[in-house]
């Protein structure tokens, strides 16, 4: 009895360990994913050469980072993105969908970003119906999350609150066809007030790559813990064994 009671604490131990040492893997990973993502992003902001806008509709780039600029004709529609942090602030941000060219698919445009009062009454303005010539970062949207519920409301009449960033839920939401661009265009936050590309009040525009997300340096943290645990564990079975052996060896 006492060998399958220490047969099955080894056993529930080395489950134990090799879950926290799983769960330490997958958060080096994420760093390393996220690592190569701002180094990407990066160079393309260093280089800032501009390619059209119809590269944001490039299934194999849809993970990619490109600058991109050229005009469009914008929607009479808004779309506020919910629950977007800036500064430990709550607020919004405020989408546009441009066409690029008839036909093509239409662009996500991120117009930036506002904050919520405690009524969290959505902002009055809009994104401008016409003629639009803008620049910007072309980015994947935002991680959808865990957010409940429906991806996207009405919230008057051409405007939408969304809970995430679902583009296919959008697309669906306001009858676009063809569907939207796989990536969103983050207008540059250069741009001074009265360009052609700053779209009436402007919010606070930035090219931050991981917003709402988790940076490398936090996943490494968590990597850390979970094989501390894992360690921690095996130091433990060991002593719990050793005591055993001891209390059974004979003086």
């Amino acid at each position: 009895m006492k060998r399958a009671g220490v047969l099955l604490g080894w056993l529930l131990a080395l489950a134990a360990i090799a879950l926290f040492a799983a769960l330490g893997r997958w958060q080096l990973a994420r760093m390393h994913q996220k690592q190569a993502m701002l180094a990407a992003a990066r160079q393309v902001l260093d280089a800032r050469r501009a390619q059209p806008l119809l590269l944001a509709s490039d299934p194999a780039r849809a993970q990619a980072y490109d600058w991109a600029a050229g005009r469009g004709r914008m929607a009479n529609l808004t779309v506020w993105l919910d629950n977007q942090q800036h500064d430990g602030q709550a607020g919004v941000r405020m989408y546009c969908i441009l066409y690029p060219e008839p036909g093509v698919q239409p662009l996500v445009v991120d117009a930036g970003w506002w904050p919520l009062d405690g009524e969290r009454d959505l902002p009055t303005f809009g994104c401008p119906a016409g003629e639009m010539e803008v620049r910007g970062l072309l980015a994947p949207p935002p991680a959808i999350g865990l957010a409940p519920g429906a991806a996207v409301a009405a919230a008057g009449r051409g405007r939408w609150l969304a809970a995430r960033a679902d583009l296919g839920a959008l697309s669906a939401a306001l009858g676009l066809r063809p569907g939207l661009a796989p990536r969103v265009l983050r207008l540059d936050p250069a741009r001074a007030a009265g360009d052609a590309g700053v779209m009436l009040a402007p919010g606070r525009r930035d090219l931050e790559i991981l917003a709402n997300t988790l940076p490398p340096e936090r996943h490494l943290g968590y990597a850390v813990q979970w094989f501390g645990l894992a360690l921690a564990t095996l130091v433990i079975a060991l002593a719990m064994t050793w005591r055993r052996f001891r209390r059974r060896t004979p003086a």
